[in-house]
């Protein structure tokens, strides 16, 4: 009875929030003109019929977790091309991130606001026989109501690290239920695994990340390294990366290096990649203030692929800002060390996977765990090293540079570290291929 009525007051306290999102969205939307798409999607209202039913639904919140769900996706459509696949996003990044991957037969829409009209809406119209949920998004009232229409939903690159797990704990009138109504779980290592299980969760199988599966792209890859060697030659001076900042970060490691930098007689080049797109002015305009040489990728350079000839505005500049998407593994290949983002204030780091797969070696802030387990393997593999605050990373990230031998050993466990855990995705289709064999046709109209 309390879990109802606990399910009852957030889907009552979700739907009077409605207006509020739509709010969020019309200022988001400002900045990032993705999120004005089909928002009536947000609120379970289509415009047109769903043009099938019986979709395997893949719901990847965000850019990462769209990158990682396609790890695995791919395979699947190579195994069973028949099989039609739903994507829903709830970041115009992860949308359209999803776009490449989209066949005629696919269909791509917004998660709904987690309200029982929204959602009700939403089951109704897509009918699908099996949903996978990447890593984390396990919300109320959807898995509820899927239960309801009698959908498997699977967690899929499945983590909980322990500061969230305690928060799920807090509200468990609400986790337990939608933990233990799930079909599946596929965690990425046993800590979460156990931590899952606590919430209630079916016994969840340990697979591995998906994420070490990150495919080998040698062309761009080779583009960006003979980029990097150009610079070399023309300049003399290393290359360093902020990789994936978030908010704060950029003013703390500011601050750093214009505490070292005057040390240094030969500076870096630094590149740096905020987050978030919508942020790259507010960045720019940052470095800018504090007397940095800025150059903006979007506008100083051309694409990879093209000879590399830096311009000589470049030669002279303190900063490239990445104000791109999509080009992160060309970045790592660009620089000879990497600063993690996310992890220098407690938000618990961005992907260091992908550093990897580029050879690149890589400074951990603090606070990495959103990737605890990733980012122990790479610095037991040599790959990564950790520092305390950004003073500690830059002095290391610099003196590695200055030593040839090293880096060479942090590029060698890095390519060890794909290797030793890689095989996940394949692990992750083998089980959703059975799921979705012994899924039941939905339910006429849904839930």
């Amino acid at each position: 009875m309390t879990e109802r009525l606990c399910l009852a007051g957030y889907g009552v306290a979700m739907t009077a929030l409605q207006p509020l999102l739509r709010v969020k969205l019309a200022r988001r939307g400002r900045a990032e003109p993705g999120y004005l798409q089909a928002v009536p999607q947000r609120f379970g209202r289509y415009a047109e019929a769903a043009p099938a039913h019986g979709w395997l639904w893949v719901h990847a919140v965000s850019l990462g977790e769209t990158r990682a769900a396609a790890l695995w996706v791919q395979r699947l459509q190579a195994l069973r091309p028949d099989i039609r696949l739903l994507w829903t996003h709830s970041t115009a990044t992860g949308r359209a991130a999803a776009l490449p991957l989209l066949r005629p037969q696919d269909a791509q829409a917004w998660l709904p606001w987690d309200a029982p009209g929204a959602v009700r809406r939403f089951v109704r119209h897509w009918r699908p026989r099996l949903g996978v949920l990447m890593e984390t998004e396990v919300w109320p009232t959807l898995v509820h109501q899927c239960r309801l229409a009698g959908v498997p939903l699977w967690l899929a690159n499945a983590r909980l690290n322990e500061r969230s797990w305690q928060r799920a704990m807090r509200l468990r009138c609400l986790s337990r239920p939608a933990y233990a109504a799930l079909a599946g779980v596929l965690a990425q290592t046993p800590a979460d695994a156990q931590r899952l299980r606590a919430l209630g969760a079916p016994p969840p199988q340990v697979v591995g990340n998906v994420k070490f599966d990150v495919p080998w792209h040698p062309d761009p890859w080779a583009a960006a390294q003979r980029w990097r060697q150009a610079w070399r030659l023309a300049s003399g001076r290393p290359m360093l990366l902020l990789a994936s900042s978030r908010e704060g970060e950029e003013a703390a490691w500011l601050a750093a290096w214009q505490r070292q930098r005057a040390a240094r007689p030969q500076p870096p080049l630094w590149l740096v990649v905020p987050r978030h797109p919508q942020r790259f002015d507010e960045v720019h305009a940052l470095l800018r203030a504090a007397g940095l040489r800025v150059l903006r990728r979007s506008t100083a350079l051309p694409a990879w692929t093209a000879t590399p000839t830096w311009p000589p505005e470049a030669l002279q500049a303190d900063v490239l800002l990445g104000d791109s998407l999509g080009e992160m593994p060309a970045y790592y290949a660009l620089a000879d060390v990497a600063l993690l983002g996310g992890s220098f204030v407690p938000l618990g780091g961005q992907n260091l996977i992908e550093a990897a797969a580029s050879d690149c070696p890589i400074v951990l802030g603090p606070h990495t765990f959103n990737f605890a387990q990733a980012a122990a393997a790479a610095l037991e593999a040599g790959a990564a090293r950790r520092a305390a605050d950004f003073d500690d990373a830059l002095r290391q990230a610099l003196a590695w540079c200055r030593d040839d031998a090293a880096l060479g050993a942090a590029r060698a466990g890095a390519q060890r570290l794909l290797q030793q855990h890689g095989g996940a995705a394949e692990r992750t289709v083998q089980v959703l291929l059975q799921a979705w064999d012994a899924a039941p046709a939905p339910l006429p109209g849904g839930a």
